[in-house]
């Protein structure tokens, strides 16, 4: 699978499903969501809004088993490199274990798909999926990483491949880890040098004074 260069164009394109970058700066703090600390007063933000996101991460989606699958799916999807840190790292797991609360339309496919993972794992390596050696785990994902190539029978993992990759990919790069990845500077202001030189004399006011 193409790793973090492609999936930089996923990532920008998937960013909406919830953790927005909006105007923070790299090193700010873009939302407590991804680590999973109670919201607190923000300039903006109702107090409904605030209520319910703690209310959302005091519940629990994920069982024990399906975090550590998702946790070894996002580092597969996002790997630490020389660059940055991997998916885990800048705590995608968490990210998306906030995301099927806040969007309860991600619930059932991502439980179904890990349910389908192991179960295609039991059958064909005789174990679930985190237990599978690294060689076994990268040849399933091989076959459900690539929609067009992939056989119709296993259509419902590359269904559920699409969604987990989509999700590490807005999990990463809505975090300050992933923001530092692109290079994201966030909103700054303008500094005016004046009409640019050549601009001045294609129209005939490069001695023009004001």
């Amino acid at each position: 699978m193409n790793r973090r260069d492609s999936l930089k164009a996923i990532g920008l394109g998937t960013i909406s499903t919830g953790l927005l970058l909006g105007g923070c700066k790299p090193g700010e703090k873009t939302d407590t969501a991804a680590t999973g600390e109670k919201a607190g007063a923000v300039p903006g933000r109702q107090a409904y809004e605030v209520e319910r996101e703690n209310k959302l991460k005091d519940e629990k989606y994920f069982d024990d088993h399906e975090m550590a699958t998702i946790t070894v799916l996002a580092d597969i999807i996002i790997p630490k490199d020389a660059h940055s840190g991997s998916a885990s790292d800048a705590k995608v797991p968490e990210f998306i274990e906030f995301i099927v609360k806040d969007i309860p339309s991600h619930k059932l496919p991502m439980r179904g798909g890990l349910k389908w993972l192991d179960m295609y794992c039991l059958n064909h390596y005789g174990n679930t999926f985190i237990k599978c050696s690294s060689s076994q785990q990268t040849e399933l994902l091989d076959q459900i990483a690539y929609p067009y190539k992939a056989k119709a029978e296993i259509q419902q993992g590359v269904n559920f491949f699409n969604r987990m990759r989509d999700l590490t990919a807005s999990g990463f790069w809505s975090s300050e880890m992933g923001t530092k990845d692109i290079g994201y500077a966030g909103n700054a202001p303008n500094k005016w040098t004046g009409v640019p030189a050549d601009v001045l004399k294609q129209y005939g006011m490069e001695n023009v004074k004001i």
